[in-house]
């Protein structure tokens, strides 16, 4: 009972540092005590199914309070029901670290397969969710810059390792107490895992490029038009939210030709900043020229087309008042139960919310759409949670990031803040300034190392206009892609292997043992 509360606790702890808190070193810690729990804090470690016990119950002390906002309209099946199935991998985990806990360098292993759990709750069911990695944690932590080498997986890694480490040091300090005449190796593994990933990030914060880098230049503001209301039903005044929008870009255009606000070159709109058809509907076209114009400058739309089978795509159009539409980014990564619903049929009987989620459908492109002779990456919403999305964007020439979302629908829980974090890791990530765009907040302007160089409030109406550089340099983030989680994972399998193999050889051993009749010989104690 005592380590099903501290696995609960353990979980609390990692969610405990995730934003709006400014407590990223809760993670670590959390990861520590959990991995106390699993590795029998100096004692006989758990059995296998005992691990997944435990690391199940971590996760759901970590992810059903990381996850209200999923039910905060909807009621608390839906929260309830993703937090416990997320778990699993968390339970996953639990029972890995068990079994790779008696291998040499032990903490180097168990942040393996934290990594490994990490990449397929990321992967599966319907295309994963990624929500929650330890790496979004940690925008305001001094492991950030191990981003910039490695991306969210080896930012992940190295909070786990540390988590790890920490605990293989509690363990062998109290085994010296108690006089253990080797502590000395576990002690050194311990310590190497907590601080080899702390001094390298240290040594990266000055390598991170700022607000001052760049090939070159240019202004862009970020519109945050409010919405009538929040909720599911936030856009059945669509037109209101439309206006919302335009209104506030005529006043930034005042407040430009006053003199009182710079000329933007580019301007960035929300996601469902017109859920009317621009491309169907005169009107809707028409009020956006309008804003276009007035403003001086292409503006990005975030906007719900309609397709001619009825579907929708979740898109992002460049609008110039003089011309019209021109490029455009149609969402890749949807969001299952609410963008679309996997199974309709059979997962309506669950909820009489269901029918509600949408008939949206995936689009192609390269995240990246051209504006004002700019290159811009594009991620909507969900998809900023996900590596590829970004790392397409870069490769194929995204001088800045642009994250359009709409926040609208989950009130005013922690879900904007969560997901204003993942911007900053991709920051730093690809080396990009991100300007962040969202219907009722918060948005921000985010500079290369990941600092918030402006952002808004919840549920006001704000123009943000900022300097951004443009960047076409890579890190070595941005090179290597996936290789770092692809790499991390094979050390976690290799891991588990031979820790099967160990296993199916002791126990061969006690089997001979006990066929011989030695299992009362003292000396085989």
């Amino acid at each position: 009972m005592l380590r099903c509360v501290v696995s609960v606790f353990a979980g609390f702890l990692v969610f405990a540092g995730f934003p709006p808190r400014p407590l990223w070193f809760l993670a670590p810690i959390g990861i520590a005590v959990l991995t106390l729990v699993l590795t029998g804090a100096g004692g006989a470690p758990p059995r296998l199914r005992a691990g997944f016990g435990y690391g199940y119950l971590a996760g759901l002390g970590f992810l059903v309070p990381l996850l209200p906002w999923i039910g905060v309209y909807v009621g608390p099946l839906p929260w309830l029901a993703l937090a416990a199935v997320e778990s699993l991998f968390i339970g996953m985990f639990g029972l890995l670290a068990v079994l790779v806990s008696r291998l040499r360098w032990a903490p180097l292993w168990i942040a393996a397969c934290w990594s490994l759990t990490e990449w397929l709750r990321s992967s599966v069911p319907f295309g994963g969710f990624p929500w929650g990695r330890l790496a979004f944690g940690q925008s305001e932590g001094w492991l950030l810059p191990l981003a910039s080498i490695g991306g969210s997986p080896l930012l992940s890694f190295a909070v786990a390792l540390t988590g790890a480490g920490l605990a293989s040091v509690a363990v062998t300090v109290r085994a010296r107490a108690g006089g253990a005449a080797n502590w000395k190796r576990p002690l050194a593994g311990g310590l190497v895992g907590g601080l080899a990933a702390t001094i390298v990030s240290v040594a990266l914060w000055p390598t991170l490029p700022n607000m001052d880098s760049g090939d070159r230049t240019i202004t862009v503001a970020a519109i945050q038009g409010s919405v009538p209301r929040l909720g599911l039903d936030f856009n059945s005044q669509r037109k209101q939210v439309l206006d919302n929008h335009v209104n506030r870009t005529l006043e930034l255009a005042d407040a430009v030709a006053s003199g009182a606000a710079p000329q933007p070159d580019v301007v960035v709109w929300p996601e469902n900043a017109s859920d009317i058809d621009p491309l169907r509907n005169a009107d809707a076209a028409a009020d956006i020229s309008r804003a276009s114009e007035a403003i001086g400058a292409p503006i990005l739309v975030g906007a719900v087309l309609v397709n001619s089978d009825r579907t929708t795509t979740n898109s992002v159009i460049v609008w110039d008042g003089n011309v019209g539409p021109l490029d455009r980014h149609d969402k890749k990564i949807i969001q299952p139960f609410g963008e679309y619903l996997p199974y309709r049929e059979f997962f309506r009987h669950f909820s009489s919310y269901a029918d509600r989620a949408g008939h949206f459908v995936p689009g192609q492109g390269d995240g990246v759409v051209h504006a004002n002779g700019v290159a811009v990456g594009v991620a909507t919403c969900y998809e900023v949670a996900f590596d590829r999305a970004f790392e397409e964007s870069v490769r194929n020439g995204a001088e800045f990031l642009a994250v359009p979302t709409n926040n609208a629908t989950f009130g005013d829980t922690e879900m904007t803040y969560q997901q204003l974090a993942m911007s900053k890791v991709r920051a730093v990530e690809h080396g990009r300034a991100v300007v962040v765009a969202a219907t009722s907040g918060v948005s921000a302007i985010i500079a290369p190392d990941g600092s918030t160089v402006q952002q808004t409030p919840l549920f006001v109406p704000a123009a943000l206009v900022a300097q951004v550089p443009l960047r076409t340099d890579l890190t070595l983030a941005s090179r290597l892609g996936s290789i770092p989680e692809v790499l991390l994972c094979l050390g976690a399998v290799g891991a588990i292997a031979f820790a099967l193999v160990q296993r199916r050889r002791d126990v061969g051993v006690r089997v001979a043992g006990v066929a011989a009749g030695d299992v009362g010989d003292p000396s085989n104690a």
